[in-house]
């Protein structure tokens, strides 16, 4: 009989897997590119597949009748994008995009779902990292009612931070007014606000991390409370790579 073999990627969901789970959805997992703002779910597109993260972001957006967006939430290797398909959706509620690209391995929706209902470990992976998504899009929700953009936006950067492998992102002006839900003035006077403080080097499509401890003390307490829930209180439960533990990132 083979040996079951352990998953030995980045995203965290089948990281979670014991061997003979993963043995039995690897051969359905396709590895994949995400490029720089490709769609990866319209509103009210069929669900076709999921997809397990392992390098990049993807964002969950909110797109009102006049064309206005705003993130709700935010993915990376913590988790799976199309969660909703493990629970009976035919169709996506949110517009996803990728807003830092990177790689992730692709799933057949119909399959992911019979995964679930028949493997417990599964149910539980997913499940988890579902409750994880749905505390951050209730925090962001609050965290854009009550917050400045200051805060806000060092909030998302260091959120993007914690779930890559490099203090670069390219980030255009149009896309973090979307995000963060302001004019696009509004992210020009922030960007250079907190490059003069020497926290990050914003130039136009990208921007660089300086100073993570400076950021954050300028960002919100919902930094904090989005880094421990998605850290966990043990090594075991953390659903990203607890970042904030080495030195501190000063760039010249």
């Amino acid at each position: 009989m083979p040996r079951a073999s352990r998953y030995t990627g980045r995203n965290r969901i089948l990281a979670a897997l014991p061997p003979e789970d993963f043995d039995r959805l690897s051969p359905a997992l396709e590895p994949i590119s995400l490029s720089l703002r490709q769609v990866i779910h319209d509103v009210s597109s069929l669900i076709e597949h999921v997809y397990f993260i392992e390098q990049g972001v993807g964002s969950i957006l909110t797109i009102m009748a006049d064309g206005s967006a705003i993130e709700v939430g935010m993915i990376g290797s913590e988790g799976m994008v199309g969660v909703s398909a493990v629970f009976g959706s035919a169709t996506s509620g949110q517009h996803v995009i990728v807003q830092i690209p990177g790689t992730a391995l692709r799933m057949d929706a119909a399959r992911c779902k019979a995964a679930f209902d028949e493997s417990a470990a599964v149910r539980m992976a997913v499940l988890r990292f579902a409750t994880a998504l749905m505390n951050l899009s209730a925090q962001t929700a609050a965290c854009n009612r009550l917050h400045s953009i200051e805060q806000r936006f060092a909030r998302w950067v260091l959120m993007a931070h914690d779930r890559i492998q490099s203090d670069i992102m390219p980030m255009t002006h149009e896309f973090l007014a979307s995000m963060l839900g302001v004019r696009r003035a509004g992210v020009t006077v922030t960007a250079g606000e907190l490059q003069r403080s020497g926290l990050i080097r914003y130039h136009p499509g990208q921007i660089t991390i300086r100073d993570r401890d400076g950021l954050q003390a300028t960002a919100c307490e919902c930094y904090r409370i989005d880094h421990e829930r998605f850290m966990g209180s043990s090594q075991d439960q953390h659903l990203v790579p607890d970042r904030s533990s080495r030195s501190p990132t000063r760039a010249a």
